[in-house]
């Protein structure tokens, strides 16, 4: 194995906490009492209760895949590779749920979005690197 870029373990350990965060936010969101949804504004829980459970399963691989492929880049291992790439299609997954088969997205407003879209590039920019830290050595092909 090549030596890695000085730059490449704190991007790899940013990126995992990233998705930490989405991990926690989806058990969040599936662990939600029957007193929290019933406090949502009619609309909200409208959108919640309307979502099909292909898109809740996308929204897990998303975010456990990206947890799991950054643990594989952080251990150097080339099974990361995988689960980034899973994690990449449960979002764009997710995404056809929230932009194209519904409205979701613009009944939750703008951020959605620009969150969504954030999500998407750091889905893309991981597979990116988990292929580039293969081709250049830093982790086991």
């Amino acid at each position: 194995m090549t030596a890695t870029p000085k730059w490449y373990m704190p991007v790899v350990v940013v990126a995992l906490l990233w998705n930490l965060l989405g991990c926690f936010a989806y058990l969040s969101d599936v662990m939600l009492s029957a007193d929290a949804l019933a406090a949502m504004p009619d609309a909200q829980r409208a959108i919640y209760e309307a979502r099909p459970i292909w898109a809740v399963s996308a929204t897990a691989i998303a975010v456990w895949g990206g947890a799991l492929g950054c643990i594989g880049l952080l251990l150097k291992k080339s099974w990361a590779n995988p689960a980034l790439i899973a994690s990449l299609v449960g979002i764009v997954v997710q995404d056809l749920n929230l932009f194209v088969l519904t409205d979701a997205a613009a009944q939750a407003g703008g951020a959605a979005y620009g969150l969504q879209g954030m999500v998407l590039i750091v889905g893309i920019a991981l597979v990116v690197l988990g292929r580039r830290a293969v081709r250049e050595g830093w982790i086991a092909s």
